[in-house]
């Protein structure tokens, strides 16, 4: 099967928003093109998402991460050391905010590894709270899935990794 496709009732990652199950395909007539779309319910929040399934590698949609994977996130997570971005806050939101439209679970934890750290060091802006909460959100929920657990637990792991 080819990396960029999907099954009806398959988990996929969407950049940005999380998890998402494939619920359908579709297709739809535009501009006399029949173009076959993938119908996406983001778990999250319910939300209904389209991509076109010749756009899906493109717009960064995949599978959940794999053991391995989950492996190298942790070490991201427990990595200390690197110097964290002392830019404004405004331009660090920006380059964390492009970590996670990426849609990789290691970019994303680096994210929110830097936003812990440097949450013991200073008072976060409320734009930074917010993306910790949703780079928190998007690794718990990815995490849970691959693992095989439920999300308190992995968001308690988490927690634990940065108290």
């Amino acid at each position: 099967m080819a990396d960029n496709s999907f099954n009806v009732g398959e988990k996929t990652v969407y950049p940005g928003h999380g998890v998402a199950e494939v619920v359908g395909l579709e297709e739809q007539e535009i501009s006399g093109h029949a173009l076959v779309f993938y119908v996406l319910r983001v778990l999250e929040n319910n939300m209904t998402v389209r991509v076109p399934k010749h756009k899906a590698k493109a717009v960064g949609l995949r599978r959940l991460v794999k053991d391995d994977e989950v492996g190298q996130v942790y070490e991201v997570l427990k990595h200390r050391g690197d110097k964290i971005s002392t830019a404004t806050w405004n331009r660090r939101y920006r380059e964390y905010m492009e970590k996670i439209k990426t849609g990789s679970l290691v970019e994303i934890a680096t994210v929110l590894r830097d936003l812990c750290l440097l949450r013991s060091d200073k008072e976060l802006s409320f734009g930074e709270r917010k993306m910790l909460d949703t780079a928190r959100s998007l690794l718990v929920q990815e995490l849970a899935l691959a693992k095989g657990q439920e999300e308190p637990a992995v968001a308690k792991e988490l927690d634990e990794l940065f108290a």
